[in-house]
């Protein structure tokens, strides 16, 4: 009886004391942490402590086209990913962004110069070149979210962006019937899903909406961290 509640003990030990990547999941568009439930449930039963998730709150909840990449919108995300890498037993970080949340999550990696400390960046249903709803930088601009510092095809956010390392391993997740990413009925930009992320590692399509490839991936997700 000693003998096993010693391996017990033991195998109880081993688990807990896991050295991991900490984990940052930067939710879409008005949006919230609590989107990311599936994916922050599943981490937990599979070791993961809540000191080692991050899921920063950032946006307003209630105007859409007010958010883009620029301002009080950034500070939440560029806090989580410094916190994050503080904490980080390991040195090194896996960062999943959500919709605008991916192109936020990329630009704060990019600014912070931190793309060799990101194990695997994981972009899903991201707008990496564009919204064709956006029109193209500077026509048809309609809003903030579509602006200089937003969605729209070659914005000089977007065009800033583009090329930038975000990470050892990248990876996007990506649907045909994206009602966002593909609203106008073109999901492409130059011949290329807008989901896809320059330089990556793996692309993965479902046939999901745009918030089931949020939601309904998580076993993925956890997968390409793990």
């Amino acid at each position: 009886m000693l003998c096993l509640i010693a391996c017990v003990l033991v195998s109880y030990n081993t688990f807990a004391n896991v050295c991991r990547d900490v984990v940052v999941l930067v939710h879409g568009n008005t949006a919230s942490p609590s989107s990311w439930n599936n994916t922050y449930n599943l981490l937990l039963s599979n070791g993961y402590s809540s000191s080692e998730i991050y899921r920063p709150n950032w946006g307003s909840k209630s105007c859409a086209a007010c958010n883009n990449h620029n301002g009080s919108e950034e500070t939440p995300v560029r806090q989580a990913i410094v916190s994050a890498l503080a904490n980080s037993c390991t040195g090194k970080i896996d960062v999943i962004g959500h919709s605008m949340g991916a192109t936020l999550a990329a630009q704060q990696i990019s600014k912070l110069g931190v793309a060799s400390s990101v194990d695997t960046f994981v972009g899903i249903a991201g707008a990496f070149r564009g919204l064709w709803t956006c029109g193209a930088y500077p026509f048809n601009v309609w809003s903030s979210t579509c602006g200089y510092y937003g969605l729209s095809i070659q914005s000089p956010f977007l065009d800033s962006l583009f090329g930038e390392p975000l990470g050892d391993k990248v990876y996007s997740i990506k649907s045909n019937i994206d009602q966002v990413v593909c609203a106008t009925g073109v999901c492409s930009v130059g011949g290329v899903h807008s989901s896809r992320i320059w330089n990556e590692s793996a692309s993965y399509t479902y046939t999901l909406g745009h918030f089931g490839l949020q939601s309904d991936t998580a076993t993925q997700q956890y997968n390409l961290i793990n």
